[in-house]
């Protein structure tokens, strides 16, 4: 899709939503509550932004319980992917697969911890969010392009006073910086970086690298580990330990030697989810078939709930820009499916989100004639894996996000097993080691995690005028809209809005108003 200067841009319409919906978890038929949007685009910085203040995507829905009234208070849990050791119910099921792998042997043992997780996905069912018909965008897409921008007078007078604090050479250069803030302007006279949201660079990299060197601090104080940041080794704590220490990491137990005669060969593949992709196009017939299998066998789905239509638009529609960075990411940011092939059958399918701080778990279909192997499982310990091994390329990707903890929902506390993971506080939007959380959701389904009262959330919407909208192919701010508005004023809809993506987000996408 084009987009004003060029580069990706979020496009998003606001639906609002305290109206109730039928809970997949507790089966109130009213009970889930929740905000929602439909993303015609997402940057993955953006995204990665709203997940971190509790959104997720199922297709192109974007959602946001709300935390305090519905029904299963559904929390954001990431866990740090490079801290990781499999504990010994996760060891049972990499062990299995090995022994699976090599001699072919099934251990149908009922001691290997899968009991306690009837749900074998990772995240969450995209079904859980009841999504309608209605919540589909039914704006045109000739609608959305292309693109032209304007800013208020304010603005204009920002930059100009910038201008004068230039040197005067600047100034013989560059001409009068009058001339320079025209009211109606190209999309490359964009409000300064900090003030708007200039979509002809790239995200700050001040903030960027301020949020990088804490992150590094941090994991240098949890492991005790003295070395400067830019010496510090990318790598997996285990990969350091020495030889006899007795401790084998993830990797270790997934390692399958080639010995020439095993019974069965695994290999997973990473597909981006795109029609210009070969691979994605050639599998896509048995990866729905697949899909409408799993479905029907253990979520008890209809078959029109489930065809290549409802799959498509679940598993394979992504609002995600594909994106490259050089940071040695081969594979780029942006939408993938992980496809298991079992000696030249698929078997699963690992739909997940590569963003520029974490893998996110989407969902995972499988046969559910493989489901001795435990899947669900192995396929959330090949994706932490996933995350380390991206992690020592990219320093700042080390979290593996799993979707949503639900405490009241007995079938969704496995999550809790992958360790150390954290919740996000619904208030401050901080992250509270889980084994924190876990007390104060014993007293209360809803619950603040962070301790300090007198913390609030750091983005927190201060500024409407800076709100940046979509109206008629123009981006504008605010500001400049509620003057060209004609008919109800919408201003409690934007600030709710604003509200719920953070200041941040709000200056940086585009709210399409029509």
């Amino acid at each position: 899709m084009a987009s004003a200067g060029g580069g990706a841009l979020s496009i998003l319409e606001y639906f609002g939503g305290e109206d109730g919906n039928r809970c997949g978890y507790c089966k109130s038929e009213a009970g889930n509550v929740s905000h929602g949007m439909w993303a015609h685009s997402l940057t993955v910085q953006d995204y990665q932004d709203l997940i971190d203040r509790g959104w997720r995507r199922s297709g192109k829905y974007v959602y946001k319980p709300l935390m305090s009234q519905t029904c299963c208070p559904q929390y954001t849990i990431r866990l740090s992917a490079p801290d990781y050791q499999p504990n010994k119910s996760h060891k049972k099921v990499l062990k299995k697969m090995q022994k699976f792998l090599q001699d072919g042997e099934v251990s149908h043992s009922s001691s290997d911890g899968i009991s306690v997780e009837p749900m074998d996905s990772q995240a969450d069912s995209p079904v859980s969010c009841n999504v309608s018909c209605k919540d589909q965008s039914q704006v045109p897409e000739d609608e959305l392009k292309p693109l032209r921008t304007e800013v208020e007078e304010t603005e204009k007078h920002e930059e100009k006073e910038t201008e004068k604090n230039t040197s005067d050479e600047t100034h013989k250069q560059h001409g009068d910086p009058v001339e320079i803030a025209k009211f109606s302007t190209t999309v490359h006279s964009m409000p300064k970086p900090g003030k708007g949201a200039d979509t002809t660079r790239p995200p700050c990299r001040k903030a960027k690298e301020i949020r990088k060197e804490r992150r590094l601090q941090k994991m240098l104080l949890y492991k005790g580990d003295q070395t400067s940041s830019s010496e510090q080794p990318a790598v997996a704590p285990s990969a350091s330990k020495p030889k006899g220490s007795g401790v084998k990491s993830i990797e270790d137990f997934l390692y399958v030697p080639d010995t020439g005669n095993a019974a069965h060969r695994l290999e997973v593949k990473l597909v981006p989810v795109s029609m210009e992709d070969p691979e994605f196009v050639a599998s896509f017939e048995s990866s729905a078939a697949l899909y409408a299998k799993y479905q029907m066998s253990v979520h008890k789905d209809l078959p029109y709930e489930c065809g290549p239509g409802e799959f498509t638009r679940f598993l394979c529609d992504s609002p995600l820009e594909a994106e490259t960075r050089p940071d040695g990411i081969s594979c780029g940011y942006g939408s993938f499916h992980q496809q298991y092939w079992l000696d030249g059958k698929i078997i699963a399918v690992g739909v997940i989100d590569i963003l520029p701080y974490c893998v996110s778990s989407v969902y995972l279909y499988y046969d559910p004639e493989y489901s001795f192997l435990s899947l669900g499982v192995y396929s959330a310990l090949r994706e932490i894996a996933f995350t380390r091994e991206l992690q020592k390329k990219a320093a700042d990707l080390c979290y593996y996000y799993m979707g949503f903890y639900i405490y009241t929902c007995p079938k969704m506390r496995y999550k809790g097993q992958y360790k150390p993971s954290q919740l996000l506080c619904p208030e401050t939007y901080s992250w509270v080691p889980i084994e924190k959380c876990l007390p104060l959701l014993e007293t209360s389904k809803y619950s603040r995690f962070n301790s300090n009262p007198r913390e609030g959330d750091k983005d927190h919407f201060t500024e409407l005028n800076r709100v940046r909208v979509l109206h008629k192919r123009t981006v504008m701010p605010y500001s400049v809209y509620k003057k060209r508005r004609k008919g109800p004023n919408d201003e409690t809809a934007v600030k709710q809005y604003a509200t719920l993506v953070g200041q941040s987000c709000a200056e940086r996408m585009l709210l399409y108003r029509s």
